[in-house]
């Protein structure tokens, strides 16, 4: 488990083959509540190599010394992902 907000990783292995492989990440708040946005990738186990980047934006809640998540919501394309910032700078605009 990780015990700082630096330490929060998507990375997942399994049987030694990474299937989620983190591009970068953002923290969006910190504290004994934080927010985290993630670039990711999957691995696609028939094609040999990781798949197209996708987002995924989790929160987590420090309980005990340690980080553990709490929800996450999954952008599953860059379609989505553009609506979402299409949203967003209608309501918050850019400055």
């Amino acid at each position: 488990m990780a015990e700082t907000v630096d330490e929060l990783t998507v990375n997942y292995e399994d049987g030694g083959v990474q299937t989620v492989k983190e591009l970068d990440k953002k923290v969006l708040t910190k504290g004994a509540w934080a927010t985290l946005i993630f670039r990711y990738q999957d691995w696609n186990n028939a094609k040999g190599e990781y798949g197209p980047d996708k987002y995924t934006i989790r929160r987590y809640q420090k309980q005990n010394g340690e980080y553990r998540q709490k929800s996450k919501f999954n952008i599953s394309s860059k379609e989505q992902a553009k609506s979402i910032i299409e949203a967003l700078t209608d309501w918050v605009g850019l400055e």
